[in-house]
Order: structure tokens, then sequence, then C-alpha cells
């Protein structure tokens, strides 16, 4: 289930966005799924069906989702060509953002620890103070 903070700066739409793309990052949604309906998702989030339109729009923009008229949403398959190619993407973007936070005085064992904290939390699991790794 996605998780919205209401509370948040960040526009729902945007968390929902972010909540689906890693679901399907992650291999929890599979190529061809069927994503629940609009008005079933609103529902179950208490939100706004046009919200939800809004997230599914924008996620067929970035091409993670496809819809078939009358049928509804569906995780779009990933070629593997496409994946390379948004890799190659990502890794330029996280060179430059490291360049910045090198400048502005970040620590290479700060960036370090923050890439531990992401891979432990992909894989469900939480990182202390001291860097080790609970499951």
């Amino acid at each position: 289930m996605i998780q919205l903070d209401i509370r948040s700066r960040q526009p729902i739409y945007e968390q929902l966005i972010e909540g689906l793309k890693n679901r399907i990052i992650h291999e929890e949604l599979q190529a061809d799924e069927q994503l629940p309906s609009v008005r079933s998702l609103a529902k179950d989030l208490t939100i706004n069906p046009n919200t939800i339109q809004k997230a599914y729009r924008e996620l067929e923009n970035q091409g993670y989702i496809y819809s078939v008229p009358g049928k509804g949403s569906f995780i779009a398959p990933q070629a593997k060509q496409k994946k390379e190619e948004k890799v190659e993407e990502m890794k330029e973007q996280l060179k430059q953002l490291f360049s910045e936070a090198l400048f502005l005085g970040v620590k290479k064992e700060d960036i370090m620890q923050l890439l531990l904290e992401v891979e432990t939390d992909s894989k469900g699991g939480q990182v202390n103070d001291q860097g080790d790794k609970r499951f």
C-alpha cells in the first residue's frame, strides 16, 4: 500500500507517483499487471479521483504504465535497452548531485552512509548510527 502524508509539502499526486514508481522499480508490481481503478484507489486512499488520474497520466507520460481504453491502467514492460538508458541518465544526475554535495561540504563518508541507508531501506531493513544493518 502506498503511504501518503497529507501534511507534506509535496503534492499528493507526486507522492502517489513516487510510491508507484518505487513499487515498479522494486518489482512489487510486475509488467502488464493491472493497477487499481481510479475510483477504487481514490476510495482506498481517501483522496480525489482527479488526483489519481493526474498521477496515472504522468506515469503514462514517463513510460511506467500504459492504459487500455475501457480496461484500465497496466504496468508497462521495461525494455532492457530503455532500462539501460535510464540507468545511464541516473548516473549522470548522481554525478552532478555528488559534485554539488562535495562542493557544499558534505563529506564522502556522509554520502556513503546515505547510500548504505538507501540500499538497506530498499531491502526492507534499517541502518543504525554505526552503519549496522537490521532486518
